[in-house]
């Protein structure tokens, strides 16, 4: 699988990718708890590396169960301007196949840069630190996931979801879209394939079609359109936060998802989607999380707890990073959340990694609820 291939060391090789570069790739069973290991060799007519696994088998002896399948031709990526709706890529650092949708042009505040003085993101009330953050204008994408790779990708918690507030009607309080997700414009890894139907995904033919004299070829029908404008409002990704702690890189996109009334009370719902990256080569865990959450109310709260989302993920070179989304609710408009993951090294020392602050703002029309599946 797809999933399998691409990995962060791959990046550097990319830029020496040509357009007649067959992409391969491996297939192979990752659901077994065999230990797998990784290993890279060369392709004999291009020289190029290709990224192929070693299985360690069990005492049952079954045979190696790798199968190299040709998916598509890489094409160079864009440096300078934005990838078209219907673009196929690989993800750079989560390796599956998924498909472009529509782009987002958000604001990123990235506290690793120095800024100038004007333009800036100012500190919620007790926040870490007192440095003013200027936001510059990056792109994102909605995506497809290929429902194929959504298995394999361990280094996500609920990658193959992106969740939504439910109707006013409906008794859930949340409800998923499956296989869908935020790509950065720097993890496309593009590729063009002759197959006409390239990803499996439940939406790909209602929302694209196949048009051979386009490029890219898939092209968006009128429900994508639709879909996108009915549901924007819940979609639209905005802010984007990063920050840095001794080679480990927070980022967090927070999503406000609407309010709901309860026990006559006003209660705002916001996603918030975090993505650890170990950008060193020390292997580390994370062990605890420390959440600040302020309330335009007046209210901090305090959370803290073992782990994310159940897990305590380890953060290696060959698996640098760790996604995970999670949900929090407020009985005001607007609020600010910072805090810390406390992060274990291999000798048994711990050290706090920030979690830059970020907003929690409800400015978007709460009249009509997100449409979902409804076209």
């Amino acid at each position: 699988m797809a999933a399998c291939v691409i990995r962060r060391g791959l990046l550097s090789a990319v830029s020496k990718y040509n357009k007649n570069h067959t992409l391969r790739a491996l297939s192979v069973d990752l659901n077994s708890r065999h230990e797998v290991s990784r290993r890279c060799v060369q392709c004999s007519s291009c020289g190029l590396l290709n990224v192929q696994q070693k299985r360690f088998m069990s005492s049952r002896n079954r045979p190696e169960g790798k199968v190299l399948e040709t998916v598509g031709v890489f094409e160079a990526p864009k440096q300078h301007g934005k990838y078209e709706t219907g673009q196929l890529f690989l993800h750079s650092v989560f390796g599956y196949r998924g498909i472009v949708l529509f782009p987002w042009h958000a604001r990123l505040y990235d506290r690793d840069v120095t800024p100038p003085t004007t333009d800036s993101k100012p500190e919620p009330p007790g926040a870490h630190g007192s440095k003013e953050v200027k936001g510059k204008t990056h792109t994102y994408y909605q995506v497809l996931i290929d429902t194929r790779d959504c298995p394999h990708i361990s280094q996500r918690s609920q990658t193959e979801a992106v969740t939504f507030l439910a109707n006013h009607d409906d008794s859930r309080a949340l409800y998923a879209i499956p296989g869908l997700d935020y790509v950065s414009h720097e993890d496309i890894l593009p590729y063009n394939s002759t197959d006409q139907v390239p990803i499996q995904h439940e939406l790909f033919e209602r929302f694209l079609m196949f048009n051979p004299s386009k490029v890219p070829p898939f092209v968006p029908r009128d429900t994508l359109r639709a879909w996108q404008e009915k549901n924007h409002p819940w979609l639209e990704l905005s802010d984007v936060h990063r920050e840095t702690t001794e080679n480990i890189r927070v980022t967090v996109i927070p999503f406000y998802m609407g309010m709901r009334e309860a026990q006559n009370s006003h209660v705002y719902w916001w996603r918030y989607c975090i993505r650890l990256e170990n950008m060193g080569n020390e292997v580390v865990q994370l062990r605890e999380r420390h959440w600040r959450i302020f309330s335009l109310s007046g209210t901090l709260e305090t959370v803290r707890g073992r782990g994310v989302v159940g897990r305590e993920p380890v953060l290696s070179k060959e698996q640098p990073a760790f996604q995970y989304s999670s949900h929090v609710s407020l009985q005001a408009p607007s609020g600010h959340m910072w805090g810390t993951f406390r992060i274990e090294r291999t000798d048994g020392s711990h050290f706090d990694v920030r979690i830059p602050p970020f907003s929690l703002e409800s400015n978007k029309d709460d009249k009509s609820p997100p449409a979902g599946y409804n076209w």
